[in-house]
């Protein structure tokens, strides 16, 4: 069973890309009582040994990132507002009237633009650039905003996180979701022995994951993540991706990584066995920690499931939570195929 209230608490986080502190905080807490051994590296990975009932066949890691895309202050104007820039692929059709938390100390904002009646026709039938938003604290010289706000602090969506029965809106789904799935695994009874990381930095180019794998070392990997799903009106069948409600979202290449066959076939195997939904990701397109992970040392063979999610990287994420419980599913049961039976 997924843990709600936990993944609301993991979404609500404020924890951009090179700031993971305060999601880290919440799965440390979570993990110190169920884990045989937690270590912090210098990027600020997590990373997991919990015992199972046997030893290994296979030395198993699975992973998953706690960053999320956001913004940085990167200048605050004599009229006291804050000039950004992006931490993360964010699509800026999504930023115009977005309320943001800043820093530390959750300063509240908002990102405005020039005003539509005093745009230019061309300006106004296109999106902005960013250089030309702006995220308004209510300051009103740059003095006075830099007693609450400094050169650098990170931005993240003040958006809410909504249940409604059968989807979840939130920000940060990716990937906090993933986290989720490592904990729940972390708190259970393991058959075999693996190793978990939590990794930092995945949203501006893979930086922790290909510490993590360097670190561990293993034969195996399983990352846990969330796909674009763009299963919605205007959009051909055949480039939707993936669909909410189909359940797991199993890759077979992406712009980063060509994924293990055998652990591909072994993932839809042990789906139908046990009588959950998995779909393929039908594009080539994207990539996640699977990119760095594979290539670490002498190679590891890597399997990617992931969450579908509508509008991934803006302050509205949308999963289906049929789709959350199919993916905890059969990452549980992958874990102990892969670490306990594949020669």
């Amino acid at each position: 069973m997924i843990d709600y209230q936990l993944f609301k608490k993991l979404c609500e986080a404020r924890s951009v890309s090179g700031d993971e502190g305060c999601v880290r905080d919440i799965i440390l807490s979570e993990i110190k009582d169920h884990a045989d051994n937690i270590t912090i590296d210098n990027l600020g990975n997590i990373i997991v040994f919990k015992k199972g009932k046997n030893p290994a066949k296979n030395k198993l890691m699975i992973s998953a990132h706690m960053d999320e895309v956001g913004l940085m202050i990167t200048d605050i104007t004599s009229e006291g507002y804050l000039k950004f820039d992006e931490i993360g692929g964010i699509d800026r059709r999504v930023l115009l009237g977005e309320r943001v938390c800043i820093g530390r100390d959750s300063v509240l904002g908002v990102i405005g633009v020039k005003p539509i009646h005093l745009t230019k026709r061309d300006e106004s039938e296109s999106v902005p650039e960013i250089s030309d938003m702006y995220i308004d604290i209510g300051a009103e010289s740059r003095e006075e905003a830099e007693k609450y706000v400094s050169l650098g602090d990170s931005a993240s969506f003040a958006s809410g996180f909504f249940d409604n029965g059968y989807t979840i809106n939130s920000k940060a789904i990716d990937d906090r979701f993933g986290c989720l799935v490592l904990i729940g695994i972390i708190k259970s009874e393991l058959e075999y022995d693996a190793y978990f990381t939590f990794v930092v930095q995945e949203e501006v180019g893979l930086r922790g994951a290909k510490v993590a794998a360097y670190s561990v070392d293993p034969d195996y990997a399983i990352v846990v993540e969330t796909t674009t799903a763009a299963d919605i009106p205007e959009v051909d069948s055949s480039k939707q991706v993936c669909n909410l409600g189909r359940g797991a979202v199993i890759s077979v290449m992406d712009r980063r990584t060509i994924y293990d066959k055998e652990l591909v076939a072994l993932a839809f195997d042990r789906a139908e066995k046990l009588g959950i939904k998995a779909q393929y990701k039908r594009a080539v397109a994207g990539g996640n920690d699977s990119g760095e992970i594979h290539k670490s040392r002498g190679g590891v063979r890597t399997l990617a499931v992931s969450l579908a999610c509508r509008y991934l990287h803006s302050p509205s994420c949308v999963a289906d939570k049929s789709d959350c419980e199919s993916v905890s599913v059969l990452v549980s049961d992958l874990c102990e195929q892969i670490a306990g039976e594949i020669k």
